[in-house]
C-alpha cells in the first residue's frame, strides 16, 4: 500500500478556507457475512450462451455505473484525490490466497482497517435521473467541497471497469477548480467518511511510474495517465 495513504483520521487537505473539518473515520470491529438478497447496490446472476455449438455459462454482477472526475487546482496546481474505507478492498486483502470469502469476524490487528483505504479520484454512482455532468458536479461538491458550473465539466471518454463479472460503464470528467470554489469541507454526504487528499503534481505522477502501488482502482489511473498526457505540459507551460 501508498505510504501516503497513512491512517484514517489523519487530516489531509489543507483548506482555502479556515473552519471547514471533516469527521474522521474510527473503525473498531469488522466482520463478514453472505449478501443479503435485496441488496440495492450488486444483483447476482447466470448468464448462459451458446458458442460455436457450446453451451457455456458466466456467472456476473449487475452494478450501478459511475461517473470520475479528475480535479485540478490551478492556483496550487495540486491533483485532488480522495481516500476512504472500502469493504470489497479489504475483503481481497484480507482472503488473498484463498479461493473462499472471509467470513466471521477480522482480526484487527493482523487486517488493521488501513489496509482497505483506497485512494481514488472524485466520483460516484449514477442513481439519479440526471445528466451524467449534472451528477459529477454533485459529486464534486459533495466529496470535495467544490462548487463548480457544469460546463466548467470536460467530458473525457467512458469506459467499463469489471469486464470480467460486471462492466459497469464509466464516464471520465476533468475538472479545473480555485480556491474560491471551495464552500465546503466536502467529505461525502450521510454516514459517508471521505478524506479529501492534494497532491503535487511531481507526487501524483509517481503513482503511474513502472512499479508504483496503489490502492486505488483502474479509473485513478486512467484519469491521471489522461491529465500527464493532455493537461500537464499546458498547465505547467
Amino acid at each position: 500500500m501508498l505510504r501516503l495513504l497513512g491512517s484514517l483520521g489523519r487530516s489531509c487537505c489543507s483548506s482555502a478556507k479556515s473552519g471547514f473539518k471533516i469527521q474522521p473515520s474510527c473503525i473498531s470491529k469488522i466482520w463478514f457475512g453472505p449478501m443479503p438478497k435485496d441488496s440495492n447496490w450488486i444483483k447476482p446472476g447466470r448468464l448462459h450462451y451458446i458458442e460455436n455449438d457450446v453451451e457455456k455459462q458466466v456467472d456476473i454482477i449487475k452494478t450501478i455505473d459511475g461517473v470520475v472526475v479528475i480535479l485540478y487546482n490551478k492556483a496550487r496546481e495540486k491533483l485532488i484525490f480522495v481516500r476512504q474505507f472500502r469493504g470489497a478492498v479489504y475483503q481481497g486483502i484480507h482472503s488473498a490466497g484463498s479461493p473462499d470469502m472471509s467470513k466471521g469476524e477480522a482480526d484487527l490487528e493482523q487486517f488493521p482497517p488501513e489496509v482497505g483505504v483506497t485512494l481514488e479520484l472524485c466520483g460516484g454512482a449514477v442513481d439519479k435521473d440526471k445528466s451524467l455532468a449534472e451528477i459529477a458536479k454533485e459529486e464534486v461538491l459533495e466529496e470535495c467541497g467544490y462548487e463548480v458550473p457544469t460546463e466548467s465539466l470536460q467530458h473525457v471518454y467512458d469506459y467499463r471497469s469489471g469486464i470480467g463479472t460486471s462492466s459497469s460503464a464509466m464516464s471520465l470528467f476533468y475538472c479545473e477548480v480555485c480556491d474560491a470554489q471551495k464552500v465546503s469541507a466536502g467529505g461525502g454526504i450521510g454516514e459517508e467518511r471521505i478524506q479529501v487528499l492534494e497532491m503535487s503534481l511531481e507526487e501524483s505522477r509517481q503513482l503511474v511510474q513502472t512499479g508504483a502501488t496503489t490502492n486505488g482502482g483502474p479509473s485513478c489511473l486512467l484519469g491521471l495517465l489522461w491529465f500527464f498526457q493532455h493537461k500537464a505540459p499546458k498547465v505547467l507551460a
